[in-house]
């Protein structure tokens, strides 16, 4: 088994540790064959993070990798979240992630809920102890929620998936990656999918899903 995905990781864009193309050359050469790069976004950088990323499309391509131009909507009101997950898409986002409610950090309450009803948003990041109502808006819009492997974040990935087999949400395996060290083999992530608790058809369907036809369902590419 090779990886198939990551759709959440940063660059020197905004917190990361890589440059764009160092950390699409360092999944490359882990197996990756799509790599969402989805650095912390606001109203301010927006537009910035998006263009960058776009203009990498092409070199990513002959390392073999598929690049998503993508932003995680980070600590924003709520209220705002709509508005800037549309004008991401407009700017050509790929993928919109919204950084979720996690145990370890201030998000506001009502980000999950505003993320999982917002049809812009495509991933739900770490959303820590997430309501069986948050989750059914989400399985109903076909967003996305994630198992990470991020320290601290990762604390209610048992939680996620629960609630996620319950209503039926599609979940992805993440690194969330900020440094080298923090992108996976084929088995770290297969760990941290059966860490979660997920059985073994549920964690195939999530380390294998083909996003490039779950994004084309949901209208984003």
């Amino acid at each position: 088994m090779i990886p198939v995905y990551d759709l959440h990781t940063h660059s020197t864009l905004s917190d990361g540790e890589m440059l764009p193309i160092e950390l699409v050359r360092r999944a490359a050469v882990l197996g990756y064959r799509t790599l969402a790069i989805t650095d912390h976004v606001d109203p301010g950088n927006l537009s910035q993070v998006i263009a960058a990323q776009a203009s990498l499309k092409e070199p990513a391509g002959e390392y073999g990798v598929t690049l998503l131009a993508g932003v995680e909507i980070t600590h924003v009101p709520p209220s705002r979240i709509p508005l800037l997950a549309r004008r991401a898409k407009e700017e050509g986002a790929d993928i919109v992630v919204v950084h979720g409610e996690t145990v370890v950090e201030p998000v506001a309450p009502g980000t999950n809920l505003a993320a999982c009803t917002c049809p812009d948003v495509d991933l739900l990041a770490h959303p820590g102890l997430l309501t069986p109502e948050i989750a059914l808006e989400a399985a109903e819009r076909g967003i996305a929620l994630e198992i990470t492997s991020r320290a601290g974040h990762n604390r209610t990935n048992g939680h996620v998936a629960l609630e996620a087999r319950s209503a039926g949400c599609i979940l992805v395996v993440d690194s969330d990656a900020h440094g080298p060290q923090d992108l996976m083999e084929a088995r770290a992530r297969e760990t941290v999918a059966r860490g979660a608790g997920l059985r073994p058809p549920e964690a195939s369907a999530a380390l294998d899903l083909n996003i490039e036809r779950w994004l084309f369902h949901r209208g984003s590419i």
